[in-house]
């Protein structure tokens, strides 16, 4: 019994030191130092000069002699962090480090320098892809890792070109995964109290191993010991479309909208996993395979897409003519739709200019609405609907957010076509009781649930 005791203890004691603070980093630093390097890049800006000054002064601030507000041009120079990938010169760091740049240098550890090219860039990731021409000279490789196995709490080490001082290693502890700074649709940091800064952008977060797990990117400038980096898992998903110069992804074309309690509820859901469609644009991916908006995406493959970032993720990780099946809840009934992915736009426009119609404005208690116009109802792409005119703002409608010029396309799944239709079916609702509004905004499309 006693050597039994003896042995627990013992595990219990190795599995205590396993994450305690290491003796020394410098093992680490010394497998993966070698792969890492800076980045310097200069750019021509121009700069512009009051055309009063540049006229009395005929051009001696650096304008146009001739008095037509010319300009300086100047080069702006600027720091970064990068880590080679292959033996080929492939080399990955952060967008935001070359965007724009004229000429990029590379200068590796042992202190030569190439110029780089970039291959390919991803502004939504802020990931980016150089190329260096070592003619046959040698190089050292990073291992990329995976950021999915990585815990909270494991020891992290960044090395990288704070502030131009290259070398740099600092190191401390993962402190939290998924996070969301509102950044882009595939944000899903990894924070970490290592300390970075102005130039350690674009540089490796590494593990005890010496493996790859982040790309730094991200500095809070008012925080304390706040640093965040891209999964490197993110980065593997796209080298190969880095490396052809052009990062696609897959694209439904749905509106999405969380689920909270009150909308679950008037949907007849028990909890609120999962996303709501909120519209579907005519003619797109989701369009053609038959979704609707009040659909509910439950999984994608297979795979649980409990939250809108998790579907985006997983959808933007596809290629245009992927097809995916989407398994979604329709009025209570839960089926399966396969849906042919396009390519997601660099940017998405909703319309947002309508107008309001004063003589069929009538009140109904806490909300007053006018008919959509038939010209409206088309630059929006609905058949019909109602415009709020006013609301009381101490209403339960207005703190769910119900706003002036909000249409309204539908109560409780039953579509309106005019004031009359929405005072019916809105008058029709109890006090206290449970009401669901799709409704189109400035910002989009997307449902609201109150208790009237």
């Amino acid at each position: 019994m006693k050597k039994i005791f003896l042995l627990v203890c013992i595990m219990a004691l190795l599995s205590v030191n396993a994450y305690a603070m290491p003796e020394s980093f410098a093992p680490v630093v010394k497998k993966a130092a070698p792969s890492v390097v800076n980045i310097s890049t200069t750019k021509m800006v121009t700069r512009q000069i009051d055309p009063f000054f540049d006229d009395f002064f005929g051009g001696f601030f650096g304008g146009n002699p001739h008095g037509n507000g010319g300009g300086q041009k100047f080069k702006s120079s600027a720091l970064g962090s990068g880590f080679i990938i292959d033996m080929n010169g492939y080399i990955v760091t952060n967008n935001h480090v070359i965007e724009g740049a004229d000429e990029i240098i590379v200068k590796l550890q042992d202190e030569r320098e190439y110029k780089a090219s970039v291959i390919g860039t991803d502004p939504l990731t802020d990931l980016a892809l150089l190329k260096i021409d070592t003619k046959g000279a040698s190089i050292t490789p990073i291992l990329l890792g995976d950021s999915d196995s990585a815990e909270i709490g494991d020891w992290v080490v960044a090395i990288g070109n704070p502030l131009g001082l290259g070398g740099t290693v600092t190191a401390g502890i993962l402190s939290a995964k998924g996070r969301v700074l509102g950044d882009g649709p595939y944000d899903n940091f990894i924070q970490t109290d290592v300390s970075i800064n102005p130039g350690n952008s674009g540089g490796p977060l590494i593990n005890m191993n010496g493996e790859v797990i982040g790309i730094n990117t991200a500095i809070i400038q008012s925080a304390q010991g706040l640093g965040f980096a891209v999964p490197v898992n993110m980065l593997k998903n796209i080298i190969p479309k880095l490396k052809q110069g052009k990062v696609t992804r897959g694209w439904i074309g749905v509106t999405l909208q969380p689920l909270d309690e009150k909308l679950a509820k008037s949907f007849g859901l028990s909890d609120t996993k999962g996303v709501l469609i909120a519209d579907v644009s005519p003619g797109e991916p989701g369009d053609k395979a038959g979704l609707k908006a009040g659909d509910i995406v439950i999984a994608v493959d297979g795979k649980k897409a409990d939250d809108s970032r998790t579907l985006v993720g997983i959808i933007g990780s596809k290629s245009p003519n992927d097809r995916v099946v989407l398994t979604i809840i329709r009025d209570g009934k839960q089926r399966n739709i396969t849906v042919t992915l396009g390519e997601r736009p660099v940017e998405g426009q909703v319309a947002s200019n309508y107008g309001n119609n004063k003589k069929q404005e009538k009140r109904a208690g806490d909300i007053t609405v006018t008919a959509l116009s038939n010209e409206d109802a088309r630059s929006l792409g609905v058949s019909s609907g109602v415009v709020i005119t006013d609301i009381d703002t101490k209403s339960n409608a207005y703190g769910a957010g119900l706003r002036k010029g909000d249409v309204i396309v539908w109560v409780n799944r039953k579509s309106i076509a005019n004031p009359d239709e929405f005072y019916q079916t809105y008058n029709k609702v109890k006090k206290g009781d449970l009401v669901a509004f799709k409704i189109l905004s400035r910002s989009g499309s997307r449902f609201i649930a109150f208790n009237k």
